[in-house]
């Protein structure tokens, strides 16, 4: 085809072209007739028919005038015409008052259509989608659905002009504006749907339809970008507006999702993740995508505006076999068509600060969609998005002491969106890490992995524990982090800027040899000034509480303020988790009788075991390559292990971490497994965390445990699990004896952790009195 500046040539000379014109308006009607004059003068010889489309459904008569078209010749071509408006005139940041005032629309209002062309004419332009003859149309319509009837042929004819149209919009806008049309009546009329429908008892084409109306979007150019705009506004209020990217990982996501379709698959800390996705695609100019809500979102107004942007609303039980259907269809359409999905991996807000296991519900549909061999691969895109600070936290302590829930509703995103203005809460990070190829797991479509369900969901689990991985291993270590987990190992003991400075940099030298990813309030942490900073963005009990009016101020987390400092500090963990087990393992090897090297791996092992529905790890053979990596700094330390030199191992480590680390989930642990020894065999959940809180206090006020975040009714969740992986909540002949002794076992890795923390805070004196020797130096 010959493009021009203006158009896009859609017939020669000898064509016969029947030309379906989508216009409305009288000022478009005229931009129309200007068109067709021009194409007349120029293909003299041509045969040209036009037929005008409304914008809606076409009306019988507009039907029928098409069907007598359609008949005419089976080698004319039918060409789809449209009116396309160029927006103009506001900054992209100002988006909103332009999109609302008509001068940056994509479609202004028909009474400012002559005014603005008088003053703009290049505001429109007549273009032309690509061309098809009728018999190549037939052929399409016949090979894809199951409809006979005339009428159903004309009205797959309008479909496929409509798309023709939108993919020369495309490329005129850029693919920030992609978006699906005309989902429900493509499935429905699709022979592929209606033989599955078939399968289903009871399954009716209405209800169907009604499930599609419910999953679509209706997205529109409109919202592509209001929605961002608005999110944008949302947290800008609290946040810097500019996002924290790498730029390379953005020019790498761009190369892959020219290629493949996607399914962007984030962490999720705040109910704003699902706002910053769709701002960071379009602020990159990137395709932008559907993403999934629970329908518990879909309140008020915000029901259609959030549908208007791209989110599919999924019902909270998917056990109706028809819905199921219905998704998977829906879902295939999706990415058959190219168009990308996102929703978080963990499937809802992780309240603790660390990464959550992943789903695989929806994730699932999509390996269907591949291995049913809708696209030759699809990508799986981790996305990693971080906070310096969240207003969210005091809601996770709230639940962490056994609070409920607030439902969602037009008063709670008031008060969501109040809450953004309160202070300043720093920098968002997004970072999109290498994607992972389903095509690599699962094998090629329509291969063995499609028949093999147990191979399948392997396959599955596996490539959501590597998205999630991914995630980890690029969200950077920020300084709200390190800050927190410093201060909480004091429990409640205040530091001068001096001790926290020179305290933070065993960790920072740590951070920087293993190559972990760190914001620049992390690094800027290596000078005095850097660490004032971030202690001051945390005061007022944000967690951190400074004292003033001696010599100095200093800085400490209160009680009351535990469990939002420990959210923080648990974003940071898997960075020091390997670490972290390679204290306790040798601690306990240096303990026990006869070969300590074995003990030393017999308890890295065991350890991974206990924290492994806490954290993520690799697999067996990697995690003990890890190990003896965090080990590699001490020449012929397995010689040492052997012969008992463990103490020379731990006092020549920095940093010692594990008890500022792991020491609230171990207690919790043994909370639970103290609640177990006299509790009934099988206990139902509410119940093991009721008494677990109500112990867990009475340890704290006899500080027989050293942490109030130990006390959680979110970390007890998971301690639950850990009992249930120990068999140790199903009756059995032997069961008080195994509780027990399990109590046994974690009151003894709590004990090998006070000796961490002993040698740890000689360390810490040791700095100390160096510090205060040298001339000049604090007193």
């Amino acid at each position: 085809m010959k493009r021009s500046a203006d158009h896009y040539a859609p017939f020669t000379p000898t064509d016969d072209a029947l030309v379906l014109a989508s216009v409305s308006s009288q000022a478009e009607k005229e931009l129309l007739h200007q068109w067709l004059k021009q194409q007349r003068h120029e293909h003299p010889d041509a045969k040209v028919e036009v037929l005008q489309l409304p914008d809606d459904d076409p009306p019988p008569g507009v039907l029928a005038q098409l069907v007598s078209g359609l008949k005419a010749d089976e080698d004319r071509s039918v060409v789809p015409v449209r009116v396309f408006w160029v927006p103009g005139g506001l900054p992209t940041r100002s988006k909103v008052v332009a999109l609302l005032s008509g001068r940056d629309t994509y479609r202004p209002p028909d009474i400012l259509q002559r005014r603005i062309l008088r003053k703009d004419p290049s505001r429109a332009r007549v273009v032309a989608g690509e061309p098809a003859k009728v018999s190549e149309l037939r052929q399409q319509w016949t090979d894809t659905t199951v409809a006979e009837n005339p009428r159903e042929f004309a009205r797959f004819v309008i479909r496929r002009a409509i798309l023709a149209i939108e993919r020369v919009e495309l490329r005129l806008l850029g693919p920030e504006y992609k978006s699906p049309r005309l989902i429900k009546p493509e499935l429905l009329a699709s022979a592929r749907f209606r033989d599955g429908l078939s399968q289903i008892p009871g399954a009716e084409l209405d209800k169907a339809g009604e499930m599609l109306d419910e999953l679509s979007t209706g997205w529109s150019r409109f919202s592509v970008d209001l929605i961002p705009s608005l999110g944008r506004a949302i947290f800008s209020r609290g946040f810097d507006p500019n996002i924290d990217y790498d730029r390379d990982e953005v020019e790498a996501m761009r190369r892959n999702l020219e290629n493949h379709p996607a399914v962007l698959l984030f962490s999720h800390r705040s109910y704003l993740d699902g706002v910053i996705v769709p701002v960071a695609m379009q602020e990159n100019r990137l395709p932008p995508v559907h993403t999934f809500a629970g329908i518990n979102l879909s309140f008020g107004f915000m029901g259609p505006l959030m549908r208007h942007s791209g989110v599919i609303f999924l019902r909270r039980k998917l056990d109706d076999p028809l819905y199921k259907y219905v998704l998977r269809q829906f879902v295939g359409y999706i990415v058959e068509k190219r168009f990308n999905l996102s929703w978080s991996i963990e499937g809802t807000r992780s309240r603790t600060g660390k990464m959550l296991p992943p789903k695989l519900g929806l994730l699932a549909y999509v390996a269907d969609a591949y291995l049913d061999g809708r696209s030759e691969d699809i990508l799986l895109q981790p996305v990693s998005i971080s906070f310096d600070q969240l207003h969210e936290t005091a809601e996770y302590a709230a639940y962490a002491r056994g609070g409920e829930k607030t439902p969602e509703s037009l008063s709670w995103m008031y008060n969501f969106i109040k809450a953004q203005g309160e202070r300043n809460y720093g920098k968002i990070y997004v970072r999109f890490p290498e994607a992972v190829s389903m095509r690599e797991y699962l094998g090629v479509p329509h291969g063995p992995m499609a028949e093999d369900e147990a191979a399948k969901r392997l396959a599955l689990q596996k490539m959501a524990f590597e998205v999630s991985w991914r995630i980890l291993r690029a969200t950077p270590v920020n300084a709200t982090a390190l800050v927190s987990a410093l201060l909480l190992t004091t429990r409640g003991v205040a530091l001068t800027l001096d001790q926290l400075h020179h305290t933070l940099q065993d960790s920072m030298d740590y951070l920087e040899r293993k190559q972990t990813p760190m914001t620049n309030s992390a690094l800027r942490l290596r000078t005095p000034d850097g660490v004032r900073a971030a202690l001051d963005a945390l005061s007022n009990g944000h967690p951190v509480t400074c004292v003033e009016g001696g010599r100095e101020p200093v800085w400490r987390i209160t009680p009351e303020n535990e469990h939002e400092a420990a959210f923080y500090r648990n974003t940071l963990i898997d960075a020091f988790l390997e670490t972290s087990i390679v204290e306790l393992a040798l601690t306990s090897a240096a303990r026990a009788d006869g070969d300590r090297l074995e003990a030393f791996w017999n308890q890295a092992m065991r350890l991974r075991d206990l924290l492994k529905f806490d954290f993520y790890f690799a697999d067996s053979a990697a995690f003990r390559e890890h190990v003896a990596e965090e080990l590699s700094w001490f020449d012929d330390w397995e010689t040492r292990v052997v012969a008992g030199d463990v103490d020379v191992l731990l006092r020549a480590k920095k940093p010692m971490i594990s008890g500022a680390m792991l020491r609230p989930f171990f207690e919790a642990y043994e909370i639970v497994a103290d609640v177990l020894r006299d509790a009934p065999d099988e206990i139902d959940d509410k119940e093991l965390t009721k008494r677990a809180l109500g112990l867990g206090n009475q340890y704290v006020a006899q500080h027989r445990v050293q942490s109030n975040e130990s006390v959680s009714a979110l970390l007890f969740a998971t301690a639950r699990q850990v009992a249930a992986d120990q068999k140790l909540l199903t009756s059995a002949a032997d069961l008080a004896e195994r509780r027990t002794a399990f109590r046994d076992e974690l009151h003894a890795i709590l004990r090998d952790m006070d000796k961490v923390d002993q040698i740890s805070r000689e360390q810490f004196y040791a700095r100390e009195r160096a510090r205060r020797s040298v001339p000049g130096g604090p007193v």
